[in-house]
């Protein structure tokens, strides 16, 4: 199986932290946010792995390489503007879908787990081409993204609402028919897969945050801390 980290993000929101650092580089418990995602992924058995990026992306490659040190083999999709998650998705088609159409791993760059990505079901029913990861709705997003019934299956309007945790299994063939080196957002398609129940969901049971701003950066950094002492 391989995988996508999405690492093309402006991070906005972190300045002043982030003008002169991309989002993914910058560091929680003595890592980057990107190398704590590469690190989950090869406990897993993940060692191939594509990175887009955008802004200052060339400080992802120098501080990366190939991968060799992690463990891991690296590829990069270089954007000249950021493509958006689906659009960026298109760009690495090839690689992606190099051994046919088998799933991939999609995993934002700046969101922070605990949970071990090898407790993850990494399969899809031939009825199935998405499975996405939810949390508990964050203060910050208190309405949430979709719908989650008890048996799995991602609605438009029933089930209980959760937010989508930025990691999904997607199957290389949705993505295409997009026009490449065209931004596209990844939502559309979710809710186009959801509305034809060919998605499901499951909820991440375990310590996530996204890394969208200076105090939860703060708040990943504290919660490593305190896994430490105890």
């Amino acid at each position: 199986m391989r995988a996508m980290i999405l690492a093309a993000g402006l991070g906005t929101r972190l300045r002043p932290l982030t003008l002169k650092t991309p989002k993914p580089l910058l560091k929680v418990g003595g890592r980057s946010l990107i190398e704590h995602q590469i690190a989950n992924l090869r406990r897993v058995g993940i060692t191939q792995i594509i990175v887009n990026h955008a802004w200052l992306g060339e400080q992802i490659e120098e501080a990366l390489g190939e991968g060799d040190s992690l463990g891991v083999e690296l590829v990069y999709s270089a954007e000249d503007e950021p493509l958006e998650t689906a659009g960026g998705v298109r760009k690495a088609l090839p690689w992606l879908a190099a051994e046919g159409d088998e799933p991939f791993l999609l995993v934002n760059g700046d969101v922070f787990t605990d949970v071990e990505y090898a407790s993850f079901d990494l399969s899809l029913p031939q009825s199935v081409d998405a499975r996405l990861w939810l949390v508990a709705n964050p203060a910050w997003h208190p309405e949430g993204d979709f719908h989650l019934s008890v048996d799995g299956r991602l609605s438009p309007d029933t089930g209980l609402r959760f937010t989508f945790a930025g990691i999904s299994l997607l199957r290389p063939s949705l993505f295409a028919h997009f026009v490449l080196d065209r931004p596209k957002p990844l939502a559309p398609l979710l809710r186009k897969l959801i509305d034809e129940d060919r998605a499901r969901g499951e909820i991440l049971s375990g310590y996530w945050n996204d890394v969208g701003t200076p105090e939860r950066l703060e708040q990943v950094e504290r919660f490593l801390s305190h896994k430490d002492r105890n």
